[in-house]
């Protein structure tokens, strides 16, 4: 059964790893390469190429990407596995087989906002089925192997020439552009792969524990946690209550505060992601959990 399940789940991280690549391959084609923006990466060196010579920019990526695939692995010696050559091929394979597509968007601000987001969904798709679209960040392990500065600046650095040499090739205004995608899709690189929900979360520190516990699982039906504190200037013990709501509850939540303790001290921050029962969609079910238990 372990085994069968491992195999599902496999299957379906490779399945995720080409669609991701393949939105990746479609924001490059209808966004990114009509409007002249080389927001990075080996899809902005093969945009500018294509622009200095007309080279095929499915071919340069291929071309860059492949070799640099076996280089990591000999230089670096990371454990890149089959997934990174997967998501490696496949985004050039999706740019030739899309290189005639008739939705084109040659807008530079629109390319960069649209183009952002496809790009952003699909790479944080491939992320999440555990792969990679390789490109510079093979890159930027190299460069970390042989000068010893962190992957982050590397990639930074890498990206970075790309940007200024499509300054030079195009303008400093199309630049400003590829910039501006590249923030939209690392923004949503991070809603994707953390799968970011408008969630609060709530830091309740009161001397009212019972009374916030019965508001939290019986008004809002939410699981809890609780940590005895003290307080630096009463030097008073007090308990400091968490949960986490959704975004339409964090309304209701506080004007149930407000009305009924309202001398309690409240902090609401907004939470990235959430595991476990109670803290995520599954709510707290005390009835459901008495009948597991009866079981």
């Amino acid at each position: 059964m372990a085994k069968t399940n491992s195999k599902k789940t496999l299957i379906f991280e490779y399945i995720q790893i080409m669609f991701g690549a393949a939105l990746v391959g479609l924001a490059y084609n209808i966004f990114l390469l009509p409007s002249k923006l080389a927001a990075g990466g080996v899809s902005g060196i093969s945009t500018i190429l294509y622009e200095l010579f007309q080279y095929n920019p499915a071919y340069v990526q291929w071309l860059i990407n492949i070799p640099l695939f076996f280089l990591a692995i000999l230089i670096v010696g990371k454990d890149f596995s089959a997934k990174t050559l997967v998501g490696t091929t496949f985004v050039p394979l999706v740019i030739w087989l899309t290189h005639d597509i008739k939705l084109l968007v040659d807008n530079p601000l629109l390319g960069a906002i649209y183009g952002g987001i496809m790009l952003g969904v699909g790479l944080g798709i491939v992320y999440r089925g555990n792969g990679s679209t390789g490109g510079t960040a093979l890159i930027a392990q190299i460069l970390k192997k042989f000068t010893g500065i962190s992957s982050g600046f590397s990639q930074l650095l890498v990206d970075g020439l790309v940007v200024i040499t499509s300054a030079l090739v195009f303008n400093f205004e199309l630049a400003l552009y590829a910039m501006i995608s590249i923030y939209v899709s690392s923004k949503v690189i991070d809603f994707v792969q953390l799968q970011t929900s408008p969630t609060k979360l709530v830091l309740i520190i009161t001397d009212k524990e019972e009374e916030i516990q019965t508001i939290v699982r019986e008004e809002i039906n939410r699981g809890l946690t609780k940590i005895k504190t003290l307080g630096g200037y009463s030097n008073e013990e007090k308990t400091m209550i968490l949960c986490v709501v959704e975004q339409s509850e964090a309304v209701y939540f506080k004007k149930l505060l407000l009305e009924k303790e309202p001398t309690s001290f409240v902090i609401f921050l907004n939470a990235s992601e959430i595991l476990g029962r109670g803290f995520s969609k599954a709510r707290y079910d005390e009835e459901e959990v008495k009948n597991n238990l009866r079981m």
